[in-house]
């Protein structure tokens, strides 16, 4: 019981707090992606008329929204949180915007981190920079496992004061001759993560330097910093490290409370106020 009790306060705490940091109005706006795409968004801004920093936030396989039509309890509880910490938060949706569903089963994807998401991200900073209420030199990208992989891949770009990586595939960006990402990079990852595997990761990290900070959280999955998620096996995936389709997904509270205290930290740091 007491045991059970120390698991679950964590998580108990950070519900509690949600109620009061998500009470603030979600926007849905539309803005053109590079590559033509009408690309729907939820925009979300703190209180004050600004200028503020910026957030942009990328989804993974499983799409932005839960199956409601509401923001997915990660994104919702992230945006929330950096709502509450001074920043404008801009949530693209890639698939949805092109008719497809989560991708999260599909091996012969057409819409990748590289290509498709890049120019999303891209197009998400320069809609931002010319905003009002947007201070244009303090927009950061971050992303989760799709979304992360997507935010490796456009880590090469000017035009933003940081990169923030969940759990993303980097043996792409390790195959890659160099990697060099514009601003700082923070990495954070699960090490028992049987999805995307920790270790090309690490030696990404350590090939980029001080660049890039690697935070890797002792058995933790896939999913480490969703709110209140049951860690189960999730089957008919199409990339997994194992090859068969199986990974573990949920959350960690010790993981999860670290990024939650790490993230706006760092951003605090590293992004001009």
């Amino acid at each position: 019981m007491i045991s059970w009790f120390r698991w679950r306060l964590p998580l108990m705490l950070a519900a509690a707090m949600s109620v009061a940091i998500h009470a603030h109005a979600y926007e849905r706006v539309h803005l053109p992606s590079r590559d033509g795409t009408a690309l729907d968004a939820v925009l979300l801004k703190p209180p004050g008329h600004g200028p503020h920093p910026a957030v942009i936030l990328l989804h993974g396989c499983g799409g932005r929204d839960a199956r409601s039509g509401a923001l997915d309890p990660r994104h919702a509880d992230w945006a929330g949180r950096l709502a509450e910490a001074g920043f404008v938060v801009l949530l693209p949706e890639s698939f949805t915007s092109r008719g497809q569903g989560p991708q999260c089963a599909v091996r012969e994807r057409h819409i990748l981190p590289w290509r498709e998401r890049r120019a999303d991200a891209l197009s998400a900073r320069d809609w931002l920079a010319v905003q009002p209420f947007v201070r244009p030199e303090a927009i950061t990208l971050m992303g989760w496992s799709h979304g992360g992989s997507t935010v490796l891949a456009t880590a090469d770009s000017p035009g933003f004061a940081g990169f923030v990586a969940f759990y993303p595939g980097c043996s792409r960006a390790l195959r890659a001759p160099t990697f060099a990402p514009s601003a700082p990079l923070l990495l954070l990852i699960g090490q028992a993560d049987d999805w995307t595997p920790p270790a090309p990761c690490r030696a990404l990290a350590g090939r980029a330097g001080p660049v890039v900070t690697y935070v890797g959280y002792p058995g933790a999955y896939h999913g480490f910093d969703a709110p209140d998620s049951r860690v189960r096996l999730r089957t008919g995936l199409a990339f997994t490290v194992r090859g068969d389709g199986t990974a573990h997904v949920g959350t960690d509270p010790a993981a999860r409370a670290d990024a939650i205290a790490r993230v706006p930290a760092w951003l605090a740091e590293r992004v001009p106020r």
